[in-house]
């Protein structure tokens, strides 16, 4: 893999349109979009939705980084999710059709990616500790918690996706 020679995201400055409190968590998500982008040019789509040794598999990954980012952002405007975001999660981890790629899959992450960033360009910063509510439990959070566990969630997702990967191409088999 081709590591990036620039520094990473959250040390090339603030995001002159993003929210002073939100920096941390636009530079969090935008660092794994960048990540995900340099694996994309040589992880190859006959891998995507293998799970050595029975972990998740790297399709699933991006699959649930995309649907993360669109669940809690919704929560965090206060609204709950639609059928279509139902549907979504339930088949997370499964081919959405025949013949995905890997790019079809990051171009969808990086659309929700796009969706996050213009919301966070839209927040009032004085709304951030206002209480959020979570599924139909109602579970009780705040409006800056939905935003950074959106952004710590896809960098724990990040995480896995790359060890994941990396084992793949290494050739790792099933014993």
């Amino acid at each position: 893999m081709q590591k990036d020679q620039r520094p990473e995201v959250w040390l090339r400055g603030p995001l002159s349109d993003i929210p002073a409190l939100l920096q941390p968590a636009a530079h969090a998500i935008l660092q794994a979009e960048e990540e995900i982008t340099v694996l994309a040019a040589e992880f190859p789509n006959e891998l995507l939705w293998e799970k050595p040794a029975g972990v998740a598999s790297v399709g699933f990954h991006l699959q649930h980084l995309a649907g993360v980012l669109d669940r809690l952002f919704t929560y965090a405007r206060e609204e709950q999710l639609s059928d279509n975001q139902l549907n979504y999660l339930r088949n997370e981890g499964k081919e959405p059709f025949p013949g995905c790629t890997l790019q079809d899959l990051l171009d969808y992450f990086s659309s929700q990616i796009r969706q996050a960033l213009n919301q966070f360009r839209r927040t009032d910063e004085y709304t951030l500790t206002q209480v959020r509510y979570v599924g139909r439990a109602k579970i009780p959070s705040t409006h800056i918690g939905l935003l950074f566990h959106a952004a710590e969630h896809t960098q724990r997702h990040l995480g896995q996706l790359l060890v994941t990967a990396r084992i793949l191409q290494a050739g790792f088999k099933e014993s």
